[in-house]
């Protein structure tokens, strides 16, 4: 067995979980020093490459795996596929067992529903704000005046990396907005 553990500050002591993971008979323990919001979780991925088919990998609690529920399912699915058992010591849930794989369903069906019900609401408050008259997404860096800028300058014929640069906007949103007033946005160049 191996375990896995994660604290969220180099000040906090992992030793209760070590010693919980150690009991339960995991011969090696990877440990973290991140907060569950970060992605970049370096000794998790060390554990998972390090797991091979038949292992069991065991955590302490199962907030100390998974970012959210559909990030813990994630993990677990994964580990499935690759003939990886996952052990929680506090939860009791344990996949080697009929109970314990029927209880780690449970949770990947909630967290389907949950992404569904996210999704759902995302679409129904676009709608709501597109029959408000609002548009989604983030708000367009080119201006009127920066567009108007823009087709001076490259009638002039500057590049666009060099129109780009003197607006202060990144090069793709430049050509898309000359594309959309059916400006040359390229003039036969992809500068």
């Amino acid at each position: 067995m191996t375990g896995y553990a994660r604290v969220s500050t180099f000040e906090q002591d992992p030793a209760l979980q070590h010693d919980a993971l150690t009991a339960a008979g995991a011969v090696r323990v990877f440990t973290d020093y991140a907060s569950g919001a970060t992605a970049a979780r370096p000794q998790l991925i060390a554990c998972l490459d390090f797991l091979r088919p038949e292992d069991t990998l065991a955590v302490w609690r199962i907030d100390r795996l998974g970012r959210s529920v559909a990030d813990l399912t994630t993990i677990v699915n994964d580990l499935g596929r690759r003939g990886i058992q996952f052990r929680s010591l506090t939860e009791a849930i344990d996949t080697t067992t009929i109970g314990g794989e029927l209880v780690f369903h449970i949770f990947a069906a909630v967290a389907q529903m949950e992404r569904r019900l996210i999704s759902e609401r995302t679409r129904a408050g676009l709608a709501a704000a597109r029959a408000r008259g609002r548009a989604g997404g983030r708000p367009t860096v080119m201006t009127p005046d920066r567009l108007t800028a823009a087709h001076a300058m490259r009638a002039q014929g500057m590049t666009l990396i060099q129109i780009a640069a003197t607006l202060g906007v990144g090069r793709s949103s430049l050509v898309r907005a000359l594309a959309q007033t059916g400006g040359d946005s390229t003039g036969g160049t992809t500068r």
